[in-house]
């Protein structure tokens, strides 16, 4: 039985479809990042973040981008979990840990009667909504025709299915340390609920 999920979503541009590492990504919508590679689909269950690859052609990729890649400042990332805290109170989900990245972000939530896409999208659209209201969209200066904005997030999440009771402290121990593996301070959210 399913007991939680960790949910991993993208800022635009950090991970691409042809990322030499693998990716969820079944086809390539940018005709301009065929030329990296085709689509490096993979159904690995554990992150492939640290596999060896070639980061000057993952980074030569990222230069043919319609728009740069998304990085929160800290600005940013406090608005992105304003609109987070709005999604889980009304979607009343149960938050275990949570790391808000420049180019990411990670959080174990326990089983819901929503997909944890359906909840993926939710946490997505409400820190959007909320950096657009604190004038802190990243993208805002691609602003198009009719006012809208391009999407600052990757299409989906990647979701791992956390199935033994054992294994959530672990998950949850992971997501706290991300920040720390980057150099950065620990992160306390508010809505974020003991296990």
């Amino acid at each position: 039985m399913i007991l939680a999920y960790h949910a991993i979503f993208t800022a635009y541009g950090f991970w691409l479809p042809n990322d030499p590492r693998g990716s969820w990504s079944d086809f390539i919508r940018a005709w301009e990042l065929l030329h990296f590679g085709e689509a490096t689909k993979t159904d690995a269950r554990r992150s492939v973040a640290r596999k060896p690859h070639d980061a000057q052609k993952r980074a030569a990729a990222k230069k043919w981008l319609q728009y740069p890649p998304v990085v929160f400042d800290g600005r940013q990332a406090l608005a992105v979990a304003k609109g987070f805290e709005l999604a889980i109170e009304e979607g009343d989900y149960k938050v275990l840990a949570c790391s808000i990245l420049p180019e990411h972000v990670h959080l174990v939530i326990r089983r819901h009667e929503r997909k944890p896409q359906q909840i993926a999208s939710h946490l997505k659209a409400r820190a959007t909504q909320r950096l657009k209201a604190e004038q802190r969209h990243p993208l805002a200066a691609f602003s198009r025709d009719d006012g809208s904005l391009p999407s600052l997030w990757a299409r989906r999440a990647w979701v791992v299915y956390i199935d033994r009771e054992e294994r959530v402290p672990k998950t949850i121990e992971y997501v706290e340390n991300n920040p720390l593996r980057e150099g950065k301070k620990p992160q306390r959210w508010g809505f974020v609920e003991s296990s």
